[in-house]
């Protein structure tokens, strides 16, 4: 009687083998052990650390190489002078003003590109005609240099701050746009297929497999064009400015005031940092997006 409960408990394709197999299955599907987990843990604390030691190691034989006169003190600075710079800028209140120039051209410039390179992008890389279209101009103005554009902004925008802003957009929205429509035209399409099989319109596909598999590299534009963005601030403000972070460099150098100089670059390279961070943190939330592709990883 025992026996025959047993057989009756083991699937009916292949005996024990086929119950062994199952479990093999399930235990793929476990969660990582926690040996695993605290793996991770130690190699990015371990990271982390060397990253902060390399930078501190770095600040003292920078200061170091200052005071020893090894470098002549008027083309360079050192860390500890360009905090004192930092703190004098913010006593005068000048950096303030330089930080909300720049910001509100940063913001409104990079929020256009955004706006009209994914709509655009999405536009090229899901309608054929659409991308037929618009392809020889956006071929035509991404291959031109941008820079060369910025004395006629200037001579129709003037020089507050429209021009900037119309820079900070022109070398932006190509990286977003072009992202944008690779992300759409890299759709896949045994997934498509599946989908029209089971009755889907063309809206239940774009919103459900098109745009989630494009997410991955409409970051990437996003990324591309925060650089690009950041570029464009500077070389529009070294072109004509009265304000602004890319305008207190330009005139910092003009006066061999190094120090100032290092204070323009370090505010960049920090905004950089922190909205390459943000941008890296929105990709892992939209990861749940991302549709699966069966067998994938065998």
């Amino acid at each position: 009687m025992l026996e025959e409960k047993a057989r009756l408990s083991l699937p009916a394709s292949g005996g024990p083998g086929a119950f062994q197999e199952k479990a093999g299955g399930l235990e793929d599907r476990l969660p990582a052990p926690p040996g695993g987990v605290r793996r991770r843990l130690r190699a990015a604390s371990r990271a982390r650390l060397i990253s902060t030691v390399s930078i501190v190691v770095f600040m003292l034989l920078w200061e170091g190489v200052v005071r020893l006169h090894l470098v002549n003190p008027l083309f360079t600075s050192s860390p500890t002078r360009i905090a004192e710079a930092f703190a004098q800028m913010i006593h005068e209140g000048s950096l303030g003003k330089d930080l909300r120039v720049s910001g509100s051209e940063f913001l409104l410039g990079y929020a256009l590109a955004v706006v009209v390179g994914i709509l655009v992008g999405v536009g090229m890389g899901w309608y054929a005609d659409v991308a037929a279209a618009l392809q020889p101009f956006v071929s035509a103005l991404y291959s031109t240099p941008r820079v060369a554009l910025i004395p006629l902004l200037i001579i129709w925008l003037g020089i507050g701050i429209w021009s900037k802003v119309a820079v900070v957009f022109l070398v932006t929205v190509f990286q977003i746009l072009i992202s944008t429509e690779a992300g759409v035209r890299a759709a896949d399409e045994s997934l498509i297929r599946t989908a029209h099989s089971f009755g889907a319109n063309d809206r239940q596909i774009f919103t459900t497999i098109v745009l989630p598999g494009a997410v991955p590299f409409l970051i990437a534009g996003l990324r591309l064009g925060l650089g690009q963005a950041l570029v464009g601030i500077v070389v529009g403000e070294l072109y004509a400015a009265t304000a602004g972070i890319g305008y207190e460099i330009a005139v910092a150098g003009e006066t061999f005031q190094t120090d100032r100089v290092f204070v323009g670059i370090a505010i960049l390279a920090s905004t950089a940092i922190l909205l390459m961070w943000g941008l890296r943190r929105l990709e892992m939330r939209f990861e749940s997006w991302r549709p699966q592709r069966q067998g994938a990883g065998r």
